[in-house]
């Protein structure tokens, strides 16, 4: 049994875990522990991991930083930020741990936290305690659970009341390790009563050795709060990512997400979304470009519980070579829930005869009055905007590049940042002429 070699480990090194982490986060290991040892990571028996394998990432000889062992890196040397004239509060988490060295503390509004999810553990017990763990449901998710189990650190913002935070966050994960690594990583984003806050998460790999990261993010959007958070995979083809996002909404507030995977290994990006304040407003966005062997799963599951909601679900897919690409969507809207406007749309581009995508979108709708819908695509590129484009002088291979290209602009538009929607645009034709090899804006892989 694979989950075996991980049970072990946790009882055999429960004191170190304990000691390099904070009192409160130690607290919510045992609950978790005690469900990944009944339901234990999710196979392919599963329904909604029908296609992709997560078990198998684990069966693997991995080392597991339980002591907080310095990372020999210097973050401010490895990464620097080529999005032209995008000013940003810069924070690095080294694998799963915070990095506190920050050279350049940028000034934030009074009561706003931005930093180790440890520290506000410690400084803020009860802001803490009321948001931590609190919507990562683990019951019936492994992969959560584990991260409950092993994390000892991570990221948070907290922005207290009437607060706007004008000036965008920019995390940045950067992976690194000497031997084949299982990292263990947690965000929590808290956005009180009409706080505003934008948040751009990066995804980097430094070494060219095997990562299997787990993820757990929870964002919380109280009452006319407004959350953006989008997040960029750059990492190398030997990172499993297992991504796993949790957001809960109250009245009259907005949350924007959107996940744009530029280059991966092996991805699975869980999202669930809860709506339970009406006049709330959700927006969630996917992108994916593959090629070679590389893997990308996008499961979304959004629940609407009361009236009067929108929600607008874009995700798309391009896939080259012989590379795999899955999408399950599924929109709930319950039986209180008149007056929901939620849509759904899945579009796929297998640019390569040995591609594979497989779809499945659903909505389940037990109110009445309702405005709903979904939408799904797979197809190759359009033979007739090829020959129109040869026409008129543009060769086969920058036509068919061309076209790809804006085969993805919907989902960068949904991007509330001016100055990254233009950069990804660049990254994403640098992408598809196969200029970003692994990663657009890290001096380790230029």
């Amino acid at each position: 049994m694979i989950e075996q070699q991980y049970i072990d480990l946790f009882e055999q090194y429960r004191s170190e875990l304990d000691r390099y982490s904070s009192e409160a986060m130690n607290s919510y290991r045992d609950a978790a522990f005690e469900t990944f040892k009944n339901i234990g990571f999710p196979t392919s028996q599963n329904e909604d991991y029908k296609h992709s394998n997560i078990a198998r990432a684990f069966d693997a000889d991995l080392g597991l930083n339980l002591r907080n062992i310095p990372i020999p890196v210097n973050p401010y040397d490895a990464f620097k930020c080529d999005v032209p004239n995008l000013s940003t509060n810069l924070y690095f988490l080294i694998n799963d741990r915070y990095y506190d060295k920050n050279q350049h503390p940028e000034f934030l509004p009074e009561g706003v936290f931005v930093g180790s999810l440890q520290v506000f553990s410690v400084n803020y017990p009860e802001q803490f305690e009321k948001y931590y763990a609190k919507i990562a449901d683990y019951s019936d998710n492994g992969v959560v659970a584990y991260n409950t189990m092993f994390a000892q650190d991570g990221f948070v913002v907290y922005v207290p009341k009437n607060v706007s935070v004008d000036k965008p966050l920019q995390l940045i994960n950067i992976l690194r390790g000497g031997v084949d690594l299982n990292v263990n990583r947690r965000i929590l984003i808290i956005a009180e009563e009409n706080a505003h806050v934008k948040l751009l998460v990066c995804d980097h790999t430094v070494d060219d050795v095997n990562f299997v990261v787990t993820q757990v993010t929870e964002i919380f959007a109280d009452v006319s709060a407004q959350v953006d958070m989008y997040e960029l995979e750059e990492n190398s083809v030997k990172v499993t990512r297992l991504n796993n996002l949790f957001s809960e909404q109250k009245e009259k507030s907005n949350v924007v997400t959107s996940g744009i995977t530029l280059h991966n290994g092996y991805t699975r990006n869980n999202y669930r979304y809860r709506i339970l304040g009406e006049h709330a407003e959700a927006h969630a966005g996917g992108l994916a470009i593959c090629d070679k062997s590389q893997h990308i799963d996008n499961f979304a599951f959004l629940d609407h519980s009361v009236p009067n909601c929108t929600s607008n679900e874009l995700f798309k897919t391009v896939l080259q070579d012989k590379s795999t690409g899955v999408f399950c969507g599924k929109i709930l809207v319950e039986r209180d829930a008149q007056k929901t406007q939620a849509y759904q749309t899945n579009r796929n581009l297998c640019a390569s005869e040995d591609a594979r995508m497989y779809s499945k979108p659903q909505l389940e709708i037990y109110a009445d009055d309702v405005k709903c819908s979904h939408g799904l695509t797979t197809g190759h590129l359009d033979d007739e905007a090829l020959f129109y484009m040869r026409a008129r002088g543009i060769d086969k291979e920058e036509a068919r590049l061309l076209l790809m290209v804006a085969f993805t602009r919907d989902v960068v538009d949904l991007i509330r940042i001016e100055t990254l929607q233009e950069r990804l645009v660049n990254l994403i034709d640098k992408r598809f002429r196969g200029e970003l090899m692994r990663c657009g804006n890290c001096n380790v892989c230029k």
